[in-house]
């Protein structure tokens, strides 16, 4: 049996919004998709893998933090907008950070600790203050 081309179907991702000192990390995207905009960590779950293991692995590659998943504060579908663009369903869970400080790969080339609410002009992905904000309350609360 051949497997089905990714693109072809609906992918799930994990992503983090990671609390440390009442600031949440966001992260800029180096290349697509989303180049340029500035999101949360995170990424595909793979066969097999829980979404908490996909969570902290994704973390850990992407930023090299360590963390404690708090529980999931929502879900955002991403469809694809043209040829070869992809159908994702991200779940966003709200984490506290733990340990090590930010090292970022090659899919990143920013990051900022900020204030929830105060992202100024940046160009964020779609739905990220609203997750970061249901991430705060349940950091919080």
């Amino acid at each position: 049996m051949v497997p089905a081309d990714p693109a072809s179907r609906p992918q799930l991702a994990v992503s983090a919004a990671i609390f440390r000192d009442g600031k949440v990390l966001l992260v800029r995207r180096a290349r697509s998709p989303g180049k340029g905009f500035y999101s949360l960590p995170g990424g595909r779950v793979e066969f097999g893998e829980s979404l908490q293991v996909a969570l902290a692995r994704e973390v850990d590659e992407e930023t090299g933090l360590r963390i404690d998943i708090v529980g999931l504060v929502g879900w955002r579908e991403v469809l694809p907008g043209g040829p070869g663009d992809g159908h994702y369903v991200i779940l966003s869970f709200a984490a506290r950070w733990t340990a090590r400080e930010p090292v970022l790969n090659d899919e990143h080339d920013d990051f900022k600790w900020l204030e929830p609410g105060a992202f100024g002009d940046l160009r964020l992905t779609g739905g990220l203050s609203e997750v970061v904000e249901a991430a705060r309350k349940l950091v919080e609360g």
